[in-house]
């Protein structure tokens, strides 16, 4: 086999690799919070998961500074929350979870995510 070759089968292999470790491999920082969070929405949310006692009211602020359309917007399906959320505002959402699992949070569209685990 020609040393182009082999470079190429090299490569390719740790591009695959290191293609798995980055997306399927991460670990996602857990935060505990006890009675009020502050996430900065930029380019995604952070930080990105939090933990929450089990009945107890817990308040959630969204910072936004970033100026994209998706980000306008914070769903908490689980709890039929929908708010808006204007640039450069903080907006406060309060939620008392009654049961432990884990609930996800998303921008408008969908495609920035982030998760709310009640302990």
């Amino acid at each position: 086999m020609s040393p182009d070759k082999v470079l190429v089968i090299v490569f390719g292999v740790l591009g695959i690799i290191f293609t798995y470790w980055f997306f399927l491999m991460k670990k996602e920082k857990e935060v505990k919070v006890m009675d009020e969070v502050d996430i900065a929405v930029s380019g995604g949310y952070s930080p990105e998961v939090i933990s929450i006692p089990k009945n107890k009211t817990t308040r959630i602020n969204f910072i936004r500074t970033d100026p994209t359309d998706c980000l306008s917007e914070v769903v908490l399906a689980d709890f039929k929350i929908r708010k808006q959320l204007p640039l450069q505002e903080k907006v406060t959402i309060e939620i008392t979870p009654k049961k432990a699992g884990e609930y996800g949070y998303s921008c408008g569209m969908g495609m920035y995510h982030g998760k709310i685990v009640v302990k």
